[in-house]
């Protein structure tokens, strides 16, 4: 049998048809002449070096060329060579733990060879070809296959049993077919004969970044992705298979966010894209990943987690493509019947990215400078999220949720990125430059937030908790008188405000610092199981009631303020999942004590 990496080969020579010349240096865009037959996207190298770049224009015979490296040296008239195929990426074994580039390069492997600092020309390979996989077969020879039936299976990590799919449009019946044992993911494990002639496949294959890998079915986002945050879960939950877009100023805490909820979110596999982001936010995320395990599966995090990491000061373009990257690895295990987490840290260093190519290219720019076809190219981006039906004989259901960070230059909402993704997305969480001042974290402002996935989530909430959607309204109502009264105090002062409207400032204060605040550094509080959330919501409103019922009784607020049980409602938030039931009885026991000697003591006082 051919191996895989000469079948390759042979390819490769085949298609290196496109043989132009440098004419025109600017950077790192090249302009090449006598470029016939050169295709959009295409993958070229340039020069004795071999630098990779993207076809990214084209001009009759000329092609511009958006290098993934350093253009110094280059000479005009020197080679520009075609490798007739798009940017593609492996798709196999060994891509969960890994930290590739924008364009899919081990960036581990690279340093470990070379040092810090990818050096030009340098070929690494995405997935080791020594590394031996144990692999499963889960059919045997006759069988009639289509894409995205199962071959086998291979235990990538302790967490993911990574399925070995038929590439998609490929139909056959299986000539062949390796038994158990150990491969590498280059050695051909079955053939399948298809109209065609015979197709050999591997435990890997490629799949061009920009093209969406095909699904049977699309369906309706009716499960929420649960991601331990308080303020996100009850208030602005995503689904699976959801958008959502977070955007705030510089120091608002997104990366922070994102890191969190790369952390311990209900996912099956994470997908954390580094897009443009400083590289010392990428090392720290990098650092905590390697330490941390996931509260659900007392796994390290990285068993589970792919990142595509191009920082700022990485090839501009390649920053472009490392969101095409991330999001077909995201659904090559989507296929697999895995639900997926996209962080996308941030889609604005993207779009910049964009605006710095159109202007290359000299295109006609749009609102502030970012090309016509924004909107259209986010659109494409996001449409690639949702919950589907795997294809494939058998059914397997899968979905791709993407949370994109935003950065608003000056926390500007309006600006072109956040209008253009809040026109797709169906969850926004606004952070606040206020909130983040105050050190109230997650910065989420509960006013400006929203999620449009609530009426289709309510009978899955319905089921944790009968009352759900009552308590996250009366505490969204409770914030949302607050904040009146407080508009009515700065008109005309506190001093009109009886224990009734004091008793809102109160409430809500508890609300906010020991439900909505939130500490992603804390072993306990960084994450909150969906039942603990339900039982503090309920606790903390049922105090608010029974204040309220004391107060019409005749009891002073300042007694009721100064009742022990408020520093237990305190502590709430950091006792363990585990003793939190023993714990929130005992609370509600002392509450209801508590009250009832206070207001048996009003009672008392009354003159007859």
């Amino acid at each position: 049998m051919i191996r895989f990496k000469e079948l390759l080969n042979k390819v490769m020579s085949l298609s290196k048809t496109v043989v132009g010349t440098v004419s025109r240096i600017a950077g790192s865009f090249i302009t090449a002449k006598h470029m016939t037959g050169a295709r959009m996207f295409e993958l070229v190298k340039v020069g004795e070096a071999g630098v990779v770049g993207e076809i990214i224009g084209l001009e009759g015979h000329a092609a511009v060329i958006q290098a993934y490296e350093e253009t110094e040296g280059i000479k005009l008239g020197e080679k520009v060579v075609g490798t007739g195929r798009p940017l593609s990426v492996e798709l196999g074994p060994g891509l969960i733990g890994q930290i590739f580039d924008g364009v899919q390069r081990p960036l581990p492997v690279i340093s470990d060879a070379v040092g810090p600092f990818i050096k030009r020309g340098l070929e690494v390979p995405a997935l080791d070809r020594k590394k031996k996989w144990y692999f499963q077969p889960k059919t045997k020879k006759g069988t009639k296959v289509i894409g995205g039936d199962v071959l086998g299976i291979v235990q990538e990590s302790p967490l993911i049993e990574h399925r070995i799919l038929v590439p998609p449009k490929i139909t056959g019946v299986i000539e062949d077919i390796c038994s158990e044992g150990n491969y590498t993911v280059t050695d051909p494990i079955a053939e399948i004969r298809t109209v065609e002639g015979i197709e050999r496949l591997f435990l890997m294959h490629t799949w061009p970044v920009r093209q969406p890998r095909p699904c049977k079915t699309m369906l309706p986002p009716n499960m929420p992705l649960l991601t331990g945050q308080r303020i996100i879960d009850s208030f602005f939950p995503v689904a699976k298979g959801g958008i959502a877009a977070i955007s705030g100023g510089f120091g608002t805490g997104k990366t922070v966010l994102l890191q969190t909820l790369a952390a311990w979110i209900d996912a099956d596999i994470v997908v954390y894209i580094g897009c443009g982001e400083r590289g010392n936010e990428m090392a720290d995320v990098l650092e905590r990943f390697t330490k941390l395990k996931t509260a659900r599966l007392g796994q390290p995090l990285m068993n589970r987690t792919v990142f595509v990491a191009n920082v700022s000061n990485m090839p501009i373009v390649a920053r472009e493509a490392s969101i095409y990257t991330g999001i077909t690895l995201a659904e090559y295990y989507r296929d697999m019947g895995y639900d997926v987490a996209v962080m996308a840290d941030s889609t604005s260093r993207w779009a910049e990215a964009l605006r710095e190519i159109s202007g290359r290219l000299e295109e006609m720019p749009g609102e502030e400078g970012y090309p016509a076809y924004l909107k259209s190219r986010l659109a494409e981006f996001y449409a690639r999220a949702g919950r589907v039906q795997a294809i494939g004989g058998e059914d397997r259901f899968g979905s791709i949720t993407v949370l994109a960070a935003i950065s608003p230059p000056g926390g500007d909402f309006s600006e072109p990125v956040t209008a253009n993704t809040l026109m797709l997305a169906k969850v926004f969480w606004a952070l606040d430059f206020t909130l983040a001042h105050r050190r109230h974290f997650p910065a989420i402002n509960w006013f400006m937030s929203y999620s449009e996935y609530l009426p289709i989530l309510e009978p899955w909430f319905a089921h944790v908790e009968r009352d759900w959607q009552k308590l996250c309204g009366e505490a969204r109502t409770l914030l949302k008188e607050e904040e009146e009264l407080r508009e009515i105090v700065a008109l005309i002062g506190a001093e009109i405000l009886g224990d009734k409207q004091r008793c809102v400032f109160e409430a809500a204060k508890m609300l906010k610092e020991y439900f909505l605040l939130q500490n992603a550094f804390h072993p306990i509080d960084s994450y909150c199981p969906i039942d603990k959330n339900c039982k503090m919501l309920r606790t903390l409103l049922k105090f608010y009631e029974k204040t309220k019922m004391a107060i019409d009784m005749g009891v002073p607020l300042i007694k009721i303020l100064s009742l022990p049980v408020r520093e237990e409602l305190s502590r709430m938030k950091i006792i363990s999942p585990k003793e939190f039931d023993e714990v929130n009885m005992k609370i509600n026991k002392e509450m209801d004590e508590e009250f009832e000697k206070l207001v048996l003591e009003a009672h008392e006082g009354k003159p007859t």
